[in-house]
Protein backbone atom coordinates (compact mmCIF):
# COMPACT_ATOMS: atom_id res chain seq x y z
CA UNK A 1 0.00 0.00 0.00
CA UNK A 2 1.25 3.56 -0.70
CA UNK A 3 1.88 6.53 1.21
CA UNK A 4 -1.37 8.40 -0.01
CA UNK A 5 -3.52 5.42 0.49
CA UNK A 6 -2.00 4.82 3.96
CA UNK A 7 -3.02 8.48 4.38
CA UNK A 8 -6.47 8.16 3.20
CA UNK A 9 -6.30 10.80 0.54
CA UNK A 10 -8.76 12.09 -1.61
CA UNK A 11 -9.60 15.14 -2.97
CA UNK A 12 -12.18 16.26 -0.15
CA UNK A 13 -9.56 15.69 2.61
CA UNK A 14 -6.85 17.78 0.04
CA UNK A 15 -8.97 20.37 0.09
CA UNK A 16 -9.64 20.89 3.56
CA UNK A 17 -6.14 20.12 4.71
CA UNK A 18 -5.55 22.87 1.97
CA UNK A 19 -7.80 25.42 3.89
CA UNK A 20 -6.11 24.64 6.86
CA UNK A 21 -3.03 25.63 5.60
CA UNK A 22 -4.21 28.54 3.91
CA UNK A 23 -5.80 29.77 7.64
CA UNK A 24 -2.22 29.18 8.74
CA UNK A 25 0.01 30.56 5.96
CA UNK A 26 -2.18 32.75 3.78
CA UNK A 27 -3.89 31.30 1.00
CA UNK A 28 -1.33 32.20 -1.54
CA UNK A 29 0.91 30.07 -0.07
CA UNK A 30 -0.75 27.43 -0.94
CA UNK A 31 0.82 24.47 -3.31
CA UNK A 32 0.75 21.30 -3.51
CA UNK A 33 4.57 21.04 -2.78
CA UNK A 34 3.60 22.41 0.72
CA UNK A 35 0.44 20.10 0.84
CA UNK A 36 2.78 17.01 0.07
CA UNK A 37 5.40 17.80 3.09
CA UNK A 38 2.43 17.84 5.65
CA UNK A 39 1.15 14.30 4.80
CA UNK A 40 4.73 12.98 4.36
CA UNK A 41 4.24 11.69 0.76
CA UNK A 42 5.83 12.75 -2.69
CA UNK A 43 4.12 15.32 -4.46
CA UNK A 44 3.35 13.30 -7.71
CA UNK A 45 1.72 11.15 -5.37
CA UNK A 46 -0.83 14.16 -5.01
CA UNK A 47 -1.42 14.96 -8.48
CA UNK A 48 -3.85 11.72 -9.13
CA UNK A 49 -6.23 13.80 -6.65
CA UNK A 50 -5.56 17.70 -7.62
CA UNK A 51 -4.15 18.65 -11.29
CA UNK A 52 -2.26 21.57 -9.86
CA UNK A 53 -1.85 23.77 -6.88
CA UNK A 54 -4.55 25.94 -8.94
CA UNK A 55 -6.72 23.20 -8.93
CA UNK A 56 -6.17 22.89 -5.26
CA UNK A 57 -6.91 26.42 -4.70
CA UNK A 58 -10.07 26.15 -6.61
CA UNK A 59 -11.30 23.43 -4.26
CA UNK A 60 -10.48 25.25 -1.48
CA UNK A 61 -12.42 28.25 -2.80
CA UNK A 62 -15.36 25.89 -3.01
CA UNK A 63 -15.05 24.47 0.39
CA UNK A 64 -14.53 27.59 1.68
CA UNK A 65 -17.76 29.60 -0.11
CA UNK A 66 -20.21 26.59 0.72
CA UNK A 67 -19.37 27.33 4.15
CA UNK A 68 -19.53 30.47 4.24
CA UNK A 69 -22.84 30.43 2.57
CA UNK A 70 -23.84 27.81 5.42
CA UNK A 71 -22.96 30.40 8.16
CA UNK A 72 -24.76 33.42 6.49
CA UNK A 73 -27.96 31.12 6.14
CA UNK A 74 -27.74 30.16 9.59
CA UNK A 75 -27.20 34.00 10.63
CA UNK A 76 -30.51 35.35 8.69
CA UNK A 77 -32.54 32.90 9.91
CA UNK A 78 -35.77 34.50 11.19
CA UNK A 79 -33.87 38.05 10.84
CA UNK A 80 -35.41 41.04 8.75
CA UNK A 81 -34.56 44.56 7.89
CA UNK A 82 -31.19 45.72 10.10
CA UNK A 83 -31.07 42.99 11.96
CA UNK A 84 -30.35 40.67 8.84
CA UNK A 85 -28.38 43.33 7.70
CA UNK A 86 -26.16 42.94 10.91
CA UNK A 87 -26.34 39.20 11.12
CA UNK A 88 -25.06 38.70 7.39
CA UNK A 89 -22.37 40.70 7.59
CA UNK A 90 -21.49 39.54 11.16
CA UNK A 91 -21.40 36.28 9.88
CA UNK A 92 -18.60 37.44 7.30
CA UNK A 93 -16.42 39.37 8.89
CA UNK A 94 -16.66 36.52 11.62
CA UNK A 95 -15.59 33.86 9.24
CA UNK A 96 -12.72 36.11 7.76
CA UNK A 97 -11.70 36.61 11.49
CA UNK A 98 -11.90 32.75 12.21
CA UNK A 99 -10.12 31.77 9.12
CA UNK A 100 -8.51 34.17 7.12
CA UNK A 101 -6.66 31.83 4.48
CA UNK A 102 -10.19 30.03 3.87
CA UNK A 103 -11.75 33.95 3.39
CA UNK A 104 -9.68 34.84 1.29
CA UNK A 105 -10.02 31.54 -1.04
CA UNK A 106 -13.58 32.97 -1.27
CA UNK A 107 -12.39 35.72 -3.26
CA UNK A 108 -10.38 33.30 -6.02
CA UNK A 109 -12.18 34.17 -9.16
CA UNK A 110 -13.80 30.88 -10.71
CA UNK A 111 -14.58 30.21 -13.88
CA UNK A 112 -18.05 30.67 -14.93
CA UNK A 113 -19.17 27.00 -14.84
CA UNK A 114 -17.62 26.56 -11.88
CA UNK A 115 -18.83 29.28 -10.20
CA UNK A 116 -22.40 28.82 -11.32
CA UNK A 117 -22.37 25.15 -9.73
CA UNK A 118 -20.35 26.49 -6.38
CA UNK A 119 -22.16 27.70 -3.55
CA UNK A 120 -21.34 31.25 -4.88
CA UNK A 121 -25.27 32.15 -6.23
CA UNK A 122 -26.06 31.15 -2.81
CA UNK A 123 -24.43 34.05 -1.43
CA UNK A 124 -26.42 36.51 -4.41
CA UNK A 125 -29.86 35.13 -3.22
CA UNK A 126 -29.14 35.76 0.76
CA UNK A 127 -27.88 39.03 0.02
CA UNK A 128 -31.15 39.49 -2.20
CA UNK A 129 -33.39 37.99 0.95
CA UNK A 130 -31.95 40.94 2.58
CA UNK A 131 -33.14 43.87 0.14
CA UNK A 132 -36.45 42.28 -0.74
CA UNK A 133 -36.82 43.44 2.82
CA UNK A 134 -36.09 47.20 1.72
CA UNK A 135 -38.35 46.85 -0.82
CA UNK A 136 -36.21 47.71 -3.38
CA UNK A 137 -37.10 47.58 -7.08
CA UNK A 138 -34.27 46.72 -10.00
CA UNK A 139 -31.93 48.14 -10.67
CA UNK A 140 -31.55 49.40 -6.87
CA UNK A 141 -31.25 45.95 -6.09
CA UNK A 142 -28.15 45.06 -7.81
CA UNK A 143 -26.68 48.18 -7.24
CA UNK A 144 -27.44 47.30 -3.66
CA UNK A 145 -26.07 43.64 -3.89
CA UNK A 146 -22.86 45.59 -5.22
CA UNK A 147 -22.72 48.45 -2.56
CA UNK A 148 -22.84 45.64 0.71
CA UNK A 149 -19.97 43.27 -1.08
CA UNK A 150 -18.07 46.40 -1.66
CA UNK A 151 -18.20 47.58 1.91
CA UNK A 152 -18.24 44.32 3.75
CA UNK A 153 -15.22 42.66 1.92
CA UNK A 154 -13.18 46.06 1.84
CA UNK A 155 -13.83 46.78 5.64
CA UNK A 156 -12.77 43.53 6.11
CA UNK A 157 -9.44 43.27 4.17
CA UNK A 158 -8.64 46.59 5.49
CA UNK A 159 -9.25 45.44 9.11
CA UNK A 160 -7.40 42.05 8.22
CA UNK A 161 -4.37 43.97 6.88
CA UNK A 162 -4.10 45.93 10.21
CA UNK A 163 -5.53 49.29 8.93
CA UNK A 164 -7.47 50.18 11.73
CA UNK A 165 -4.33 49.13 14.52
CA UNK A 166 -3.15 52.93 14.92
CA UNK A 167 -6.33 54.91 15.21
CA UNK A 168 -8.35 55.76 18.32
CA UNK A 169 -12.07 54.41 17.79
CA UNK A 170 -12.22 50.94 18.08
CA UNK A 171 -13.05 49.35 14.97
CA UNK A 172 -16.24 47.55 16.14
CA UNK A 173 -17.67 51.34 16.80
CA UNK A 174 -16.74 51.70 13.10
CA UNK A 175 -18.51 48.42 11.98
CA UNK A 176 -21.48 49.33 14.11
CA UNK A 177 -21.82 52.86 12.59
CA UNK A 178 -20.95 51.53 8.37
CA UNK A 179 -24.15 48.81 9.14
CA UNK A 180 -26.46 51.85 11.08
CA UNK A 181 -25.59 53.72 7.69
CA UNK A 182 -26.54 50.93 5.11
CA UNK A 183 -29.86 50.73 7.02
CA UNK A 184 -30.36 54.11 6.59
CA UNK A 185 -29.26 54.38 2.98
CA UNK A 186 -31.08 51.12 1.99
CA UNK A 187 -34.45 52.27 3.61
CA UNK A 188 -34.19 56.12 2.36
CA UNK A 189 -33.65 54.54 -1.23
CA UNK A 190 -36.67 52.35 -1.06
CA UNK A 191 -38.80 55.27 0.57
CA UNK A 192 -39.38 53.49 3.97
Amino acid sequence: MDAVARAGLTPEVLARAGAELADEVGFEQVTVTELARRFDVKVASLYSHVKSSHDLKVRIALLALAELADRATDALAGRSGRDALAAFAEAYRGYAREHPGRYDATRLRLDPQTAAASAAPRHAHLTRAILRGYHLPEPDQTHAVRLLGSVFHGYIGLEAAGGFAHTPVDPQQSWDWIVDSLDALLRARAGT
